[in-house]
């Protein structure tokens, strides 16, 4: 019985490993790319090795384009993804509030209106809110790439109203007979029960928002105001040649936040699933 409880894990541990190397070579693939010239990379090979390590892709790459670094582009995305991710915790928490555990009319009719957004591909609603902004003169700003993040996201709005669900009504109405206003209860009672659901939100967001490329490209026409998704696609040149080994290198660097976001808020993130709701 041990040896067949050994083989099958030692069988379940190799599978694991295979079919994450394979999920995560395009990314290895994309990394060694960065170190290796044009003519390397065009031959197609599978191999993660440099057969010579060319480290000026990063340099090239980070000296961008008219005289604009990539550390502007990068510092754009980074503006751009901070605030916008801060405004969908903030407006899609106090809407979840409002749904979950507030009462007032026509709050069956809101919240299926927020449902329905959900069911809208993004392209259908793309060229409506491309021409309000523009007949707004807001185009060529940050502003429709960052404000409708501050009216809330009915995705996060719908996750953290099902974590709401599993917050006792009872803490509200002691903290309503303590003489609590809702807002008390919204800010001391709910947003601290509410810490796995919003680091989760956290690191969602700020993965789309990071990637996000058609938002800037519908809004955006000044090379300065340009975020790093744009950037890195100004090196694939119809007219000219791609520089790959520096839009991999661009690419790789352009990994770093997102690495960093989940490897700090993981650790929040599983000791969120792994406790209770009622655990502050």
């Amino acid at each position: 019985m041990n040896m067949k409880h050994t083989l099958r894990k030692t069988i379940y541990h190799l599978f694991v490993v295979i079919f994450g190397f394979v999920m995560i070579y395009p990314v290895l693939w994309m990394i060694s790319g960065s170190f290796k010239d044009n003519a390397e990379i065009l031959r197609g090979t599978l191999s993660l090795i440099p057969q010579e390590p060319k480290m000026s892709n990063y340099s090239t790459g980070w000296r961008g384009f008219s005289g604009i670094t990539f550390a502007t582009f990068f510092g754009n995305s980074l503006w751009i993804t901070v605030v916008a991710t801060l405004g969908t915790v903030i407006s899609s928490s106090l809407v979840a509030y409002s749904l979950s555990r507030i009462r007032y009319k026509a709050k069956k009719l809101w919240f299926t209106c927020m449902l329905a957004t959900m069911m809208l591909p993004g392209q259908v609603i793309m060229i409506p809110s491309f021409l309000i902004w523009h007949g707004l003169g807001l185009t060529n700003t940050y502003v429709p790439l960052i404000l409708p993040y501050f009216c809330g996201q009915a995705f996060f709005i719908y996750q953290m109203m099902q974590f709401m669900q599993g917050i006792p009504r009872e803490l509200d109405e002691a903290a309503t007979i303590d003489g609590c206003s809702k807002y008390t209860i919204y800010t001391h009672i709910i947003l601290p029960l509410l810490k796995p659901s919003i680091v989760t939100t956290i690191i969602i967001q700020f993965y789309w928002k990071w990637d996000d490329y058609m938002g800037p490209l519908l809004y955006l026409n000044r090379p300065q105001s340009y975020t790093a998704s744009l950037a890195i696609k100004l090196f694939a040149d119809a007219a000219s040649t791609t520089d790959y080994g520096a839009m991999f290198a661009m690419s790789t660097i352009s990994l770093i936040p997102v690495f960093l976001i989940f490897l700090f808020f993981n650790r929040y993130l599983v000791q969120g699933i792994g406790t209770s709701g009622l655990k502050g």
